[in-house]
C-alpha cells in the first residue's frame, strides 16, 4: 500500500511518502497550495522516485477548453503517474488526442461502487478516488470488485462544496468591509463549523473536523489497498510529517503496531463515513 500526500507546505524533497498530489495553477479548486507546471516539473526532478499526480478537479466552461486542450498536451510530455479531473471535458479531450498519461476518476460522492468504477475503467480511465461519504466496507467492496486502481483518503479536512461563486468577498463588499480569503462560520442547525477559503476560483467549504482514518489503515492495508491519501490542511506542519514517516513505518511493519493507533487518537475521533451508512429516506407529506 502506497502512501500519497496533498502538501500544503511547498518543499524542495519529500520523504517517506509513494507520491505527491499537487494542485494545477488555475484548473483546480479547493486546494491550499496551487503549482504552475514549471514548479511541478522542478519538484519532479527533485523527488524523481515519486509518483507525480496533477489535480485538475476545475468544472470547465466552453471558453476554457482549448486551454485545456494544450496544457493536457503539455502534461503529457512530463511522464506524471497521473491526473485528478472532475469535469468530463479532460476524459474526452485525453481520449480523443490519445494521451498516455494516466486518469484519476475524482468525481467526489459519484464515486461510491464497482459497476460505475468499471465503466470508467473501460473508458481508459486506471484509477479512482474513492468517495468521502461511502462507508469502509463499501470501499472494500470496491477495493476487491473493481478493475480500476483505488485511492482512499484517510486523513483530512472533509471538502464538502464550492461554489464559482465569491461568497467571502461579496458577503464583506455588502457590510462595506475589507474582504478576507478565509473565514470560519456556524451552520445553526448542527453547532459544526466550515471552514470558507476563497481564491481566483470561487469558494470553498471545508468541514472544520479532521478525519482520522488511522483506524482504518490495518483493514485497508488487509485489503489490498493500492493507495491512501493524507492531506496536509488542518494538521499542524511537524505533527503531520511526523504522522507521515510514523505511517510508512506502520504500513512497512504490516500495521501491527498497536502504539500508532494510539499516538494517533490525538488527532480525534471523527472518522466521518468509514462507520457510518448514509441512509436516504422518504418523508411523507403531512
Amino acid at each position: 500500500m502506497k502512501i500519497l500526500i496533498e502538501p500544503i507546505t511547498k518543499k524542495e524533497v519529500y520523504e517517506n511518502i509513494d507520491g505527491l498530489i499537487l494542485s494545477l495553477k488555475d484548473y483546480s479548486v479547493q486546494s491550499i497550495n496551487y503549482y504552475t507546471l514549471e514548479e511541478i516539473k522542478q519538484i519532479k526532478e527533485n523527488n524523481n522516485n515519486l509518483e507525480i499526480f496533477i489535480s485538475m478537479n476545475k468544472n470547465f466552461m466552453n471558453e476554457d477548453i482549448k486551454s485545456l486542450e494544450e496544457t493536457l498536451k503539455e502534461i503529457d510530455k512530463l511522464d506524471i503517474a497521473g491526473i485528478f479531473f472532475y469535469d468530463l471535458a479532460v476524459l474526452k479531450i485525453h481520449n480523443d488526442l490519445k494521451l498516455k498519461t494516466d486518469l484519476v476518476w475524482a468525481s467526489t460522492h459519484m464515486v461510491n461502487n464497482s459497476k460505475t468504477c468499471d465503466y470508467y475503467y473501460g473508458k481508459n480511465v486506471k484509477y479512482a478516488l474513492l468517495g468521502k461519504e461511502i462507508t469502509l466496507e463499501e470501499m472494500k467492496e470496491i477495493i476487491r470488485d473493481s478493475k480500476i486502481t483505488s485511492i482512499v483518503e484517510v486523513i483530512g479536512l472533509p471538502s464538502v462544496a464550492f461554489s464559482k461563486r465569491k461568497l467571502i468577498s461579496n458577503f464583506y463588499s455588502d457590510l462595506g468591509k475589507e474582504s478576507k480569503n478565509t473565514i470560519t462560520v456556524e451552520e445553526k442547525v448542527t453547532g459544526d463549523n466550515y471552514i470558507l477559503n476563497e481564491d481566483n476560483n470561487g469558494t470553498g467549504f471545508f468541514l472544520d473536523k479532521l478525519v482520522n482514518g488511522t483506524v482504518v489503515i490495518k483493514d485497508l492495508y488487509e485489503s489490498n489497498c493500492p493507495y491512501i491519501v493524507l492531506r496536509e490542511y488542518g494538521i499542524d506542519k511537524d505533527v503531520f510529517y511526523e504522522l507521515v514517516k510514523d505511517t510508512k513505518d506502520y504500513i512497512n511493519n504490516k500495521c501491527i503496531n498497536n502504539e500508532y493507533i494510539e499516538k494517533y487518537k490525538k488527532l480525534g475521533d471523527f472518522t466521518s463515513f468509514f462507520y457510518k451508512k448514509t441512509i436516504y429516506k422518504v418523508k411523507k407529506n403531512g
